[in-house]
């Protein structure tokens, strides 16, 4: 099970990071750890992956099924559970966590790479869906 986070900037736009693993794109998130709340999980992989400090989350959704299924390019393989928040309310500025993130950047929403992580995609494009 993780917790995402997908951070909408005054713009609009939404942060993004390119992934050192599989070299594509999505948005902070990870696994939950042992007694630990789901919110807390999201605004620790936001902080540990971006540098940003959540001040306020809103639940987006729950995403799970065939479509979260993965396979990591260290061969691990996974059905994802992911509970993915909103924020638009944060402090601190960008930085990349360098044993996992290759950069970061906000996107238009009209503008996001086409590398998305396969496990952001369902999220994502519901995100967009419900933008438009």
């Amino acid at each position: 099970v993780g917790a995402s986070v997908i951070v909408i900037d005054a713009e609009g736009r939404i942060s993004s990071q390119l992934r050192k693993d599989n070299h594509c794109w999505g948005y902070a998130g990870g696994s939950i750890e042992l007694d630990e709340s789901v919110e807390d999980a999201a605004k620790r992989e936001l902080f540990e992956e971006t540098g940003l400090i959540a001040e306020e989350l809103d639940l987006f959704g729950i995403f799970s099924g065939k479509d979260m299924h993965y396979t990591y390019p260290n061969g691990d393989e996974v059905s994802n559970i992911d509970i993915v928040y909103l924020c638009k309310k944060y402090s601190g500025d960008l930085q990349c966590q360098i044993q996992e993130i290759e950069d970061l950047k906000f996107f238009d929403i009209d503008k996001i790479p086409e590398n998305i992580s396969k496990p952001c995609c369902k999220p994502l494009s519901k995100y967009i869906r419900q933008s438009k």
